[in-house]
């Protein structure tokens, strides 16, 4: 009865070796036969539809663009030898001597000053402040000497112009008062007179402010003890300070 109960269970000769009639040896099925094709596969219903089609790793590596794109090689900078001063009367324009590296620098400190103030124009008071906030030229050394600190010129500026109002923001790059261009312009012609082949220097920016007497800067620098005796001092170590070049 226990004989006849086992012969009756059912069995599956594919996945379980068989002998022939002819050979003792087992006959094992190929894997090809116990699983599809892969070209016969079916997709996922859930994955497809949640992820979409798959696509080969080179296509999809080509679609991708970059979080953050290669910066493109920056242009080097221009260099400025002139600031904006008017053409001097008789002169040709390739004798126009060059503004030194420390006046051009002067200059744009003056142009931050201005906007640090919420102004709207670039004037003699800022040029007096562009040349200390450089700090390191003769006049800007003379200055400090004399007691003539920046933050007496912020000081006195404020008195005599008041503040600007809080909502107001100045432009990128204030224009220059009528008397600031004067000043620039004074300091070209007094170069030329001098008839040397040197820069203009933040020396002749400073007696270009002084020589303005109704401007802003020689009102702060009245106030502050600069009178024209130390003007004179000034005149004799015009040109000490050109020293780089472009």
């Amino acid at each position: 009865m226990a004989a006849r109960t086992l012969s009756a269970l059912p069995t599956s000769t594919s996945t379980f070796p068989s002998f022939s009639k002819n050979s003792k040896k087992p006959i094992v099925p190929s894997p090809s036969s116990l699983s599809l094709p892969s070209n016969h596969r079916k997709p996922n219903p859930i994955a497809t539809s949640l992820l979409g089609d798959p696509a080969p790793p080179s296509s999809a590596c080509a679609s991708i663009t970059p979080l953050f794109p290669r910066p493109s090689p920056s242009r080097s900078p221009a260099v400025f030898s002139m600031l904006p001063t008017a053409k001097p009367e008789g002169a040709p324009t390739e004798k126009n001597p060059k503004w030194s590296v420390r006046a051009i620098k002067s200059f744009s400190m003056a142009e931050l000053e201005a906007r640090k103030l919420k102004y709207p124009n670039t004037g003699t008071e800022a040029l007096l402040m562009g040349i200390l906030v450089e700090g390191t030229s003769e006049a800007a050394k003379f200055l400090r000497a004399n007691g003539i600190t920046l933050l007496k010129v912020r000081e006195e500026t404020v008195k005599l112009l008041g503040k600007s109002d809080m909502y107001f923001f100045s432009p990128e790059h204030p224009p220059l008062t009528e008397p600031a261009q004067r000043a620039l312009d004074w300091a070209v012609d007094e170069k030329l007179k001098s008839g040397d082949n040197g820069e203009v220097t933040p020396t002749h920016l400073l007696l270009g402010i002084w020589s303005e007497k109704d401007s802003a800067g020689h009102k702060i620098l009245a106030s502050i003890d600069f009178d024209d005796e130390k003007a004179n001092e000034l005149v004799n170590s015009a040109n000490e300070d050109a020293v780089m070049t472009f």
